[in-house]
């Protein structure tokens, strides 16, 4: 046997056909590449041709390109680009543009960029009045037939997503690139005056405004393995966007944001993108967010983001931090004709005092410096179909384990249990100082209120007052529902426990921030047993509005009705229950009889008889007591005089016309002249040794509106 493997004749044949046929395509491939080589700067310029007649046909654009070319294999360089929207600003100016290709993925139809070198380029956005040098970029494109039918947001994620990535090329050199933003008379300008991406590092450098500011984004790219680690910062002082500020109607700025990428991945129908996200010493001011500056130290979120075919998701497995504290948000937003939103929100057990120190600073002043003790852990669960929103789903609950109020911070919440100053608050200005105690001869305990308007006040705005900690989840769902419906903020849902808060120890101003302190400070009072609940309702009728510049039950009985709280009938209490949500509309409800108006007797029945269910009352069919109301003398509305001559001329009406359309017509002379002049009136008012200086003032305000009224 010999050394070596001896190859069969035809073995030979079969390998000298197959060098032949490879010898000839190499051939072939070299005389096609030689062609194309020669004829490359020929298919180029007619490449720029094309795309200048699709930019000027579907765009309405001028584009211009000079000297396209070449350089080496895969590098294409072009001189003195523009682009300038027919009959607009100049949008695009760029005096030397270099591109360089990956030539393997041409083979398979995506272009990756190698690498890019940009000299002396120029954007413009522009805008003045309604007239926009960017409109085609918002133009819509008429579907196709292939284009037609139900969007795939899963796809059409991992698409843009890829696309962005092909596009970051692996070296870059970016020198004097500006863009200017013009809204009107607004004016923002960044110049990049270096921008480098060199072994996957980049590094840049931002003028803003000239040296307003400096900005940096650093950081690392690495497209290939789709991950990126990104930073923005200013040196020596915050980010902030005033043009961004000014739209916004608030404050914002940051000392640094991060973004990372960490991966993507399509699964099935759904596509994954994981990342980071993170920010230092965030600053926002924003009127209805809170009423000052609140200030996030730091806050990140490790989120996986799920884009599937019609919507778009948190996962539950994503993390968020604030400072010393972590949760575990879910987000889903279903897309398409009928919407629906979820979430949910839940903490493992947390050290109490790490809460309370990782709350943004100035969001809940009257909190801040408490001390507390034990462990906390939140859960929160919300769901909306958009067609069927009185089916909201909410729940809440904060679960303490050893929990306890060690000491008060800038607000000592259990001052209600003893004598204090309460100050009202009109339009953010205080009103006036009020004694809440014995020393204010309008105070009256709990005991000494007829059941009549504790028992209305109850039914008609927190049934379960007594028996729930704070927050009845049924209501809050109403609310929910409600406001949806009405596209407007129509229904609160706010506890007794919560109007309490809201009056005495937060100023009243619709913010988010104070709506969340609000609903802590609930629960704080509520599970800690700061107050007992029936001192709670003593000093929440103590306090209330009950009309302008009425404020505690001992000032609306008598100023309605010249009674003590105690001698209020079950029609009085339930018509002061009806003036809360609206107190200054209060006299509006009278005629000039001193009775109520005819519009409230079904509120009157529908209170009656929810309050004789709870067995506070009898049955009663003469509507609980509401014609017995009459407003003491002095705040009832003018009469009006009725013109002789124009009931004559009623009388002699078609005989036909029933009484019904007599009463109506007859009526129509509302805005007559009075009974009584406004100066006899006044003077009515001036010797009522029942009144205080401060409610003559009111009254004499009052009538001078209502005469004003009558004459419109």
């Amino acid at each position: 046997m010999s050394g070596y493997m001896r190859i069969p004749t035809n073995y030979k044949k079969y390998l000298k056909i197959t060098g032949i046929i490879l010898l000839i395509i190499l051939v072939v491939v070299a005389i096609l590449g030689s062609v194309a080589y020669s004829k490359r700067e020929t298919l180029l310029k007619q490449m720029v041709a094309k795309a200048k007649d699709k930019a000027k046909r579907d765009y309405n654009l001028n584009l211009n390109i000079n000297n396209p070319r070449f350089e080496g294999l895969r590098t294409i360089a072009f001189s003195d680009i523009s682009i300038v929207p027919e009959g607009r600003d100049s949008l695009l100016s760029v005096r030397d543009l270099h591109v360089g290709v990956k030539l393997m993925p041409l083979l398979f139809g995506d272009i990756k960029l190698l690498g890019l070198r940009v000299n002396e380029a120029d954007i413009n956005l522009i805008k003045r009045d309604t007239v926009r040098n960017y409109d085609f970029l918002f133009r819509k494109k008429k579907p196709t037939s292939t284009e037609k039918g139900k969007a795939d947001y899963a796809e059409l994620a991992n698409n843009l997503l890829n696309q962005l990535l092909y596009k970051i090329p692996d070296e870059m050199d970016v020198k004097n690139f500006k863009l200017t933003i013009i809204r009107d008379e607004e004016k923002l300008n960044f110049h990049t005056t270096s921008a480098v991406i060199e072994s996957g590092e980049l590094k840049s450098t931002i003028l803003v405004n000239g040296d307003e500011s400096v900005w940096h984004v650093d950081g690392n790219v690495d497209a290939d393995d789709k991950k990126l680690d990104i930073k923005l910062y200013a040196d020596n002082k915050k980010v902030e966007l005033p043009m961004l500020e000014k739209k916004l109607g608030g404050k914002i700025n940051f000392d640094t944001v991060y973004t990372q990428l960490k991966n993507t991945r399509k699964k099935g129908d759904e596509f994954h993108i994981y990342g980071s996200w993170a920010i230092s010493n965030l600053l926002i001011n924003h009127p209805r967010i809170a009423a000052n500056d609140i200030i996030v130290p730091s806050g990140s979120i490790d989120a996986d983001v799920l884009i599937g075919k019609d919507f778009l998701a948190i996962d539950s497995s994503s993390v968020i931090h604030l400072k010393n504290i972590q949760a575990n948000p879910y987000i889903k937003y279903t897309m398409g004709k009928n919407k629906s939103y979820a979430l949910k929100l839940k903490t493992g057990d947390m050290d109490a005092q790490d809460l309370f120190n990782s709350f943004p600073i100035g969001l809940f002043e009257s909190l801040e410096g408490i001390q507390v003790e034990g462990k906390l852990r939140y859960e929160m669960a919300f769901f909306l179909d958009t067609r069927k929103p009185d089916s909201v789903q909410f729940s809440s609950s904060m679960n303490p384990s050893g929990f306890r109020i060690v000491k008060w911070g800038k607000t000592n919440l259990a001052k209600i249990n003893a004598p204090f100053v309460y100050t009202p608050y009109e339009y953010g200005k205080p009103m006036r100082d009020i004694i809440v105690g014995p020393q204010n001869p309008d105070y009256t305990p709990i005991d000494e209120i007829s059941p009549n308007l504790r028992n209305a006040l109850l039914t008609a705005e927190d049934p379960s007052f007594y028996s729930h900690n704070g927050f009845v989840e049924m209501s809050i769902k109403r609310s929910i529902a409600t406001n949806f419906k009405e596209k407007a903020f129509k229904r609160g849902g706010s506890t007794i426990s919560m109007q309490l808060v809201k009056n005495v120890f937060l100023i009243r101003q619709k913010t988010l921030a104070r709506k969340i302190e609000e609903m802590l400070i609930v629960w704080l009072i509520e599970n800690n047993r700061v107050s007992s609940k029936k001192r709670m309702f003593e000093v929440y009728l103590n306090i209330i509005e009950w009309g302008r510049n009425v404020y505690g039950i001992g000032e609306a009985a008598r100023y309605y009705f010249s009674k003590h709280p105690s001698e209020l009938t079950i029609g009085e209490g339930i018509y002061l229950a009806s003036i809360v949500p609206k107190p200054k509309s209060s006299l509006y409800y009278f005629t000039h009889d001193g009775g109520l108006r005819t519009s409230l007797r079904g509120y009157f029945k529908l209170i009656g008889n929810l309050m004789a269910q709870r067995g506070y009352t009898s049955r009663d069919t003469n509507a609980y007591g509401f014609y017995g109301v009459r407003v003491r003398e002095a705040l009832r509305p003018a009469a009006p005089v009725i013109d002789t001559l124009e009931i004559d001329s009623l009388f002699e009406a078609d005989d036909d016309m029933v009484g019904e359309d007599l009463f109506r017509d007859l009526f129509k002379i509302q805005k007559a002249d009075t009974v009584k002049s406004v100066s006899e009136r006044t003077k009515e008012i001036a010797k009522d040794t029942s009144l205080t200086r401060a409610e003559k003032r009111r009254l004499r305000r009052d009538l001078r509106r209502q005469e004003k009224e009558a004459s419109n």
